[in-house]
């Protein structure tokens, strides 16, 4: 089919945004939370491993597991047991609860890979090799009891050493930046470089052990009097395990202009070790991965190849990285020559491109290179070292985050240095300038006649990266001598696939978490549930097949989908405004999210894990005027002017931060609590407005459905995290629901006038009619489900379920409800779910039977559309492959969002 009418869209928004101008303001409240819950039923709780292999060479792993309401009191301790009922050390936090303040969600640690685990209330089994931290001295010592970091409280070194009994394995982990003053087009100008460093500002130990302790180290890189590009380090350490992971995040704060060469270009970004090469130099030892587990494996100085033989079991031993015999037991042809074998000190892998790596390798520095060989997609992994200690170290999604680059320099002499580039500086400068010189577009007038043509809201000055964030995720370990391949390829795979443990989708199911009821396990019991099982199958995996098909990869990119397709191009339209990068338009996250909850797929996860990061990151302003909003869909990820909560939205990293308790997704939600400011900074409908408005903190023009929706989630989150501000966040839930439903015509109203010091809505004086489609599709169903649940508040819930009935309903029925009917609406397969869930709700089988008549029968995806894709090849398109020129984006999160609260809700009452 073709894709919804841009037109209607924009004209739909404008309605849901329109602000009717109120003046009486509701009075108190006596809305408060839903009454405890009688105790439920408290089972063993089975989790397992995403994927095969346990959790291998990593250190550890950290999941959330979900309760029923009342299971389980704040001060309850937990146990694990494997599968022969052995009890697993495991180190257990809440990081939810229920409004009855019984746990909703609880995180659990485990650093031993004991296959499904078996979690229970009762005593945790203490570890025999705890997580210690002392913070006393100078530094802060972390010992897992194998191996002991010590943290830098302040200067340019993050880790000082990194030891494993008495033997120092590494030091002076720090971060480094390279800066590129000047950016030149073609071949033209010379080429100059600023090399900066890190400067802690703080360091916070979050966590103690004894299983997992976390370190939290803030940040600026500085050279001399200039401070810039803050970054946030935390360190990760498990229980007896002999790596520590590191999740880096860099908030952009540099200048580039349009049209000027001068600016803030990074040409490098990495994290760098020194390591003690103490063994002589042919028991010094490289890897660097290559394709899958594959390694060039060598040594500083090859005794194998030579034109004598040191003997085989020498060469043997060697290329295994064990320590040789002494050169005197060799064939003394080679023993009095070593001298003039060389050394060769340091190689370099460069993954410039998601599709080759190149490896070179020189003896020292002012030298020639040699190349050494090369590949398609390089696991990131790399290790320096000999029989008495060495360093592994790996940076995650290193192809698919192009351009990537590992360095190891100086393995010849006292002290290595190896580099994990997160930005390879072989590559070309960062160049984060917005992409056009705005063709004229110098008037709201002018911008919106180039929104009806490119479906871009372009404003000058607003496409700028300042403030957009990227959170990369690195291992290190400290090995006590060079690993076997076999170790090696365990850790290699550590990188590619970060282990992780899951709950399974019956216990999410049962403890009614993510909206009650709105997704059930798939279910294939009849022709009809088949049917649409396949056709979410299809999508699915027709969009992971684009992602390789079209190379959506790269640094600020990878995670992301487009938009819309060009069937004339067989090509998306990723050069063709706010129909390029996708930036979480109408929840394909949700949809993502949905899939996994109910079906346990590890292969969805990982896709809704990659957006996630990226969504949450760079789609969203963390620095600035416009901190706390996201940015629409568009050619850049920061192009469009319209900066709105809809993308910003909270509803969308909830559910990676309650399966895992990621703390940096943590911080993205927390910092969203407060996102109702952001209200006085910038109006999103500033362009359509008919009347007159300046913003005014006691009567802030919100909208019910794209704003609130990302307020809500913001603050629903924080209270239930009982973060810093979960009081204030728990009252601002209750206003808004309640002065909400207070409203003549309760969301159908769509919008009213917020203010920010009582968190109420001004209830109008008369009713307005101020429905878009835009307004639930944005996670408000999913949003309002919990609510429902969470909060006894009839007067929201009839005002909610009242929009769910009408919406879809005929223009007659709404006109006898309202006064006068919603106008011109789009998406009706999308909100047939809120059909379906006011069908549970009310009982109502007329709105059940119209659930499958508005999916089966209205907009979007239907029985009759293709459901295949073609094959394509040159000279029709740049590499061979796939389409399916009738899938666009905003179909798929919605077909894939009511298909599968549909069949949850409804399954029953399939036609």
């Amino acid at each position: 089919m073709s894709p919804i009418p841009r037109r209607s869209l924009l004209k739909a928004a404008a309605v849901a945004g329109a602000a009717a101008q109120f003046s009486w303001a509701l009075g108190g409240t006596n809305a408060q939370a839903a009454s405890r819950a009688e105790a439920a039923d408290a089972d063993p709780v089975t989790v397992d491993w995403l994927e095969d292999g346990g959790l291998g060479a990593a250190p550890g792993s950290t999941v959330g597991v979900p309760w029923p309401k009342g299971t389980y009191q704040q001060d309850q301790t937990f146990a694990l047991t494997d599968a022969d009922g052995k009890a697993v050390p495991v180190q257990s936090w809440p990081i939810a609860y229920w409004p009855d303040g019984s746990l909703k969600w609880t995180a659990h640690a485990v650093s031993s890979d004991s296959g499904e685990l078996t979690l229970t209330a009762g005593d945790p089994a203490a570890p025999d090799k705890k997580v210690t931290v002392d913070k006393s001295g100078g530094t802060i010592d972390i010992s897992t009891g194998v191996i002991t970091a010590k943290i830098g409280k302040s200067g340019s070194t993050l880790v000082k050493s990194l030891t494993r009994g008495s033997t120092e394995i590494a030091r002076n982990g720090r971060l480094v930046l390279i800066r590129q003053p000047e950016i030149e087009d073609e071949d033209q100008g010379a080429e100059k470089f600023e090399r900066f460093d890190c400067a802690i500002s703080e360091v916070d130990v979050e966590q103690e052990g004894p299983v997992r302790a976390v370190v939290r180290i803030d940040g600026k890189h500085r050279k001399g009097d200039r401070s810039w590009l803050p970054f946030s380090i935390r360190l990760y350490f498990y229980a007896g395990a002999d790596s520590f992971r590191m999740v880096h995040t860099i908030t952009f704060d540099g200048k580039q202009e349009p049209g000027k060469a001068s600016g803030d270009f990074i040409r490098g970004l990495g994290v760098r070790f020194t390591v003690p090469m103490r063994d002589a130099a042919y028991d010094r030892h490289i890897r660097i991965g290559g394709d899958g587990t594959g390694l060039l494996r060598e040594a500083v100085k090859g005794v194998t190849g030579l034109r004598r033989d040191p003997g085989a079991a020498v060469q043997a031993a060697q290329f295994a990285g064990e320590k040789l015999p002494d050169p005197s037991t060799w064939d003394q042809r080679v023993t009095t020559r070593l001298q003039y074998v060389p050394e060769w000190g340091d190689y370099t892998l460069a993954q410039l491109s998601a599709d080759g790596f190149t490896l070179r390798k020189r003896t020292k520095k002012g030298y020639g290179w040699i190349g050494a060989g090369g590949g398609q997609r390089a696991s990131g992994f790399g290790y320096v070292g000999g029989p008495s200690g060495g360093f592994s170290f790996g940076l995650r999604d290193f192809w698919e985050k192009f351009p990537a680059q590992l360095d190891i320099r100086d393995a010849h002499t006292d002290e290595a240095e190896v580099t994990l580039w997160l930005w390879s500086p072989e590559a070309q400068p960062m160049d984060l300038r917005f992409y056009h010189d705005g063709m004229g577009q110098d008037t709201y007038a002018e911008q919106l006649e180039g929104l009806n043509i490119t479906y871009e809201d372009y404003e000058p000055g607003f496409g700028t990266p300042y403030g957009i964030a990227r959170t990369s995720e690195l291992l290190f370990w400290a090995n006590e001598s060079t690993p076997t391949p076999e170790r090696l390829a365990e850790q290699v795979d550590a990188v590619r696939v970060s282990p992780q443990l899951a709950a399974p989708p019956k216990q999410l199911i049962k403890a009614k978490v993510f909206g009650p009821g709105l997704y059930s396990e798939p279910d294939r019991s009849t022709p009809a549930k088949a049917k649409i099982e396949d056709h979410l199958d299809f999508l699915f995996t027709y969009y992971k097949d684009q992602v390789e098909m079209r190379r959506w990869y790269g640094f600020w990119d990878y995670g992301d989908i487009m938009h819309s397709y060009d069937p004339v191009r067989h090509q998306w339209r990723y050069d063709v405004g706010g129909y390029a990068w996708d930036n979480s338009e109408l929840s394909p996250d949700l949809w993502l999210w949905f899939a996994y909850i109910r079906s346990g797929r590890s292969d969805i996860f990982r896709f809704a894990e990659a957006m996630t990061r990226h969504t949450g990151e760079v789609d969203v302003y963390h620095l600035g005027q416009w901190a706390g909003l996201g940015t629409r869909h568009g050619v850049q990820h920061y192009a469009d002017s319209a900066k709105q909560q809809r993308i910003a939205n909270t509803t969308y990293r909830r559910y990676y931060y309650f399966l895992t308790a990621d703390e940096r997704v943590g911080d993205l939600m927390h910092a969203n609590v407060d996102s109702d400011e952001t209200f006085l900074v910038l109006d999103p409908i500033r362009k359509i407005r008919t009347e007159p408005y300046t913003p005014d903190r006691h009567a802030l023009s919100i909208g019910f459905g794209t704003d609130w929706s990302g307020l809500v989630s913001a603050w629903l989150t924080e209270w239930e995290r009982k973060g810093p501000k979960w009081e204030k966040a728990k009252a601002r839930v209750l206003s808004t629901m309640e002065t909400i439903a207070a409203q003549p015509n309760g969301f159908v109203q769509g919008s009213g006038l917020y203010d920010l010091d009582t968190g109420k809505f001004a209830v109008a004086a008369t009713p307005v009619v101020g429905v878009s489609h835009l307004s639930a599709v944005f996670g408000l169903n999913e949003l309002c489900a919990e609510l429902i649940d969470l909060v006894d508040m009839p007067a929201f819930k009839d005002a909610y379920l009242d929009y769910c009935r009408y919406f879809n309903a005929t223009k007659a029925e709404q006109a006898a409800r309202y006064g006068s009917n919603f106008g011109t609406l789009l998406l009706f397969q999308g909100h047939s779910r809120l059909d379906a869930y006011a069908a549970v709700q009310t009982g109502d089988a007329k709105l059940a039977t119209r659930a499958w008549s508005k999916f089966y029968n209205s907009d979007g995806y239907t029985e009759s559309s293709p459901w295949k894709t073609e094959k394509v090849s040159g000279p029709v398109t740049l590499v061979p492959g796939s389409e399916a020129n009738w899938v666009y984006t905003n179909d798929t999160a919605l077909y894939g969002l009511a298909a599968i609260e549909n069949l949850a809700l409804l399954g029953d009452k399939m036609p």
